[in-house]
């Protein structure tokens, strides 16, 4: 079980103070709340949080990137309540679908008490600013017309209102239950927050709207229907996405359990892949493959006999022909996952050389993929500045001085240059890949440099041609 620290149980504790101290005044019997409103939206909103309550499970005390105010939330509905009803009855609107959401991880309550009272204080903030901004009259009653479009300055308002106090009270939970630098605590939060809540802004003024028109409630479904739908569609890609992600990780984990030597290392490659990739302007889309690529790059080791990866000497003419069968292997492993895209084919490549010389098929220049000659040069940058049982790591500038020494022969020269840029703009930092110190005690000759192959008898036995940096058959 999560053991929550005492600073974050006293932060929401005031914020559960402040949340009673706010939507208590609703319940007077003279405070005159409307409560066939009051009753319909509180019912209405955990009916749309439907979709997002599956995505509800990371982060310390709320949803994804430690609060509930992800882009996955469904805010329409109290946005709405802000700009209808007076602020302590919007904020009664928010705690049965805070009480009801989805936890899946302990403690469970103090999740949903948290949940309740981060909402309510948005939503009571932001009827507060309406109130004040007076867009309750401006939304107009009947047939009377909204007051447009003078009602959007007091609308943007209230949906700006609602996202700065989620923003707001999301770094204070990062930063006393997640133990976050207060420096840091709110950094990225308002920025990805500010585009979904614009959207759920609009929906929940329509929806205000039409909820005041002579049409009524019924009406203003029509308006949360297709963010409702857009909501779950999101959810669903999350979900697939997800999905994508654990299936990487479940095979980078298999592959760094059995050669434990090169721990660590297709995480890098997947890193300096997207350096590169992002430097030669690719898009989005693309350079998710191309990580994707450089993190499975190895995964056809799992072909591999153990006692071949580990093997404590040489390795035989025979062992190195069964390692250089990996990438054919890795193809065969991920052929069928279809979302992988390109990222197979620089599985199978990535061992070409620009010459000719490599394998699997001794492809030449540009017969070679794109994501392979990417990965090709991250898979050796990374061999070489990184320190393990065999080999002592290279400072980055002697790695990059080797890549351009091959490059045209070995390596594209367009993907060496890309990752020179990168790096002097981004930095890299090297890394102890084996469960050995960071001294190393060699077990072998060092091995050679790009253009000095060595025959096969001299590979180190932790260091086979698929990981000796720059060490392959002519």
């Amino acid at each position: 079980m999560m053991v929550v620290p005492r600073t974050a149980r006293v932060f929401i504790g005031c914020a559960l103070l402040a949340a009673a101290a706010v939507t208590l005044p609703a319940l007077r019997p003279a405070a005159g709340t409307p409560w066939p409103t009051v009753l319909l939206l509180a019912a209405l909103y955990p009916l749309c949080e439907l979709p997002a309550r599956c995505l509800r499970s990371g982060g310390a005390l709320g949803g994804r990137d430690g609060g509930p105010s992800g882009p996955v939330s469904f805010f329409p509905v109290l946005i709405a309540a802000a700009l209808l009803l007076p602020p302590s009855a919007a904020a009664l609107t928010a705690l049965p679908g805070a009480v009801l959401t989805r936890v899946d991880r302990p403690p469970a309550a103090l999740r949903r008490t948290w949940r309740a009272a981060q909402l309510a204080l948005a939503v009571w903030a932001a009827a507060t600013v309406g109130r004040t901004l007076r867009c309750d009259e401006s939304l107009g009653l009947g047939p009377r017309t909204p007051d447009f479009p003078y009602v959007l300055l007091p609308a943007g308002a209230t949906a700006l209102t609602f996202c700065l106090v989620l923003t707001a009270l999301d770094g204070g939970i990062r930063a006393t239950a997640e133990q976050h630098p207060l420096r840091t605590a709110w950094r990225g939060l308002l920025g990805r927050a500010l585009a979904p809540h614009a959207v759920h802004g609009l929906a929940g003024l329509m929806t205000a709207v039409l909820w005041r028109s002579a049409y009524g409630p019924v009406a203003a479904l029509f308006a949360l229907l297709p963010i409702y739908l857009s909501c779950w569609g999101f959810a669903q890609y999350h979900r697939e996405r997800a999905a994508h992600q654990a299936t990487i990780r479940a095979l980078v984990q298999a592959v760094d359990i059995k050669d434990r030597y090169t721990r660590g290392h297709s995480e890098r490659v997947g890193r300096a892949s997207v350096l590169i990739a992002h430097e030669l302007g690719m898009d989005e889309p693309r350079l998710e493959v191309v990580r994707f690529a450089g993190i499975l790059h190895d995964v056809g080791k799992l072909g591999v006999p153990t006692r071949v990866l580990r093997k404590d000497g040489p390795l035989t003419p025979e062992e190195r022909r069964i390692i250089e069968l990996h990438p054919e292997y890795g193809h065969e492993m991920v052929r069928g996952i279809g979302f992988l895209g390109e990222a197979r084919t620089a599985i199978l490549h990535h061992h070409e050389r620009m010459d000719g010389s490599g394998y699997p098929y001794g492809l030449k220049g540009h017969e070679i993929p794109e994501y392979a000659r990417v990965v090709a040069v991250a898979d050796a940058f990374d061999a070489m500045t990184s320190t393990r049982c065999y080999s002592r790591a290279r400072p980055v500038d002697t790695a990059l001085a080797e890549l351009e020494r091959c490059a045209g022969s070995q390596f594209d020269p367009r993907m060496v240059e890309a990752l020179v840029r990168a790096l002097h703009r981004h930095g890299w930092q090297t890394e102890v890949t084996a469960d050995e110190p960071a001294v190393p005690t060699p077990r072998g000759p060092e091995p050679p440099g790009p253009a000095e192959p060595a025959p096969a008898a001299a590979a180190p036995a932790s260091a086979p041609a698929s990981e000796a940096p720059l060490q392959e058959p002519a």
